[in-house]
């Protein structure tokens, strides 16, 4: 009895996995861009974090096909564009739309 309920709920994971191991976003055309943007979003965010003068715990990075969003707050205009700057130069970098919020 015990194995049966093992093997089943083994089964249902691989289902689950299968179903789901494939699946990119809306708007993404194959598997492979989604990669591609999760590497990219990874690029900026670790640019982030090694320039002191971006709070990368503030700002959120998100990539689709190319295009960075970057949202949430700075303290600064000198911190809302050089976290625009690290981000257009990043490789996989296509546009940059920066709605960051400036809040002392």
């Amino acid at each position: 009895m015990n194995a049966r309920t093992l093997l089943a709920a083994a089964a249902l994971a691989v289902a689950a996995l299968a179903g789901t191991g494939c699946a990119v976003v809306r708007g993404q055309e194959t598997a492979g861009a989604y990669v591609d943007d999760a590497a990219t979003t990874t690029a900026v965010k670790a640019k982030f974090v090694e320039d002191k003068t971006v709070d990368a715990g503030a700002i959120r990075v998100e990539t689709l096909n190319g295009t960075v969003q970057l949202s949430g707050f700075a303290k600064s205009n000198a911190e809302k564009a050089q976290a625009e700057y690290l981000a257009r130069n990043t490789k996989g970098v296509r546009s940059v739309r920066n709605a960051i919020i400036v809040r002392p």
